[in-house]
């Protein structure tokens, strides 16, 4: 290996989900903040649950409440 060009390795880089370590890992970061691993993941528990992380479910609502379809004008064809 050239020397200098790469990133620096830890091979005991911690892995942690919603503040709590979960596993450890080699990286190039000393430290993973994950949004979701394979023990919260629906398809490995077989728990069905959502994960909404970028609050999109709420924008979502927010954006189509009250009288948002009310509003529309209607063309009759």
């Amino acid at each position: 290996m050239k020397k200098d060009i790469h990133p620096e390795y830890y091979p005991e880089a911690k892995v942690f989900f919603r503040g709590e370590q979960v596993m450890t890992v080699g990286a190039t970061v000393p430290e993973l903040n994950v949004e979701i691993w394979s023990g919260s993941h629906p398809f490995y528990t077989g728990k069905s649950s959502f994960v909404d992380t970028a609050g999109r479910v709420e924008k979502f609502q927010k954006k189509f409440q009250g009288n948002y379809f009310k509003n529309k004008d209607k063309k009759s064809k």
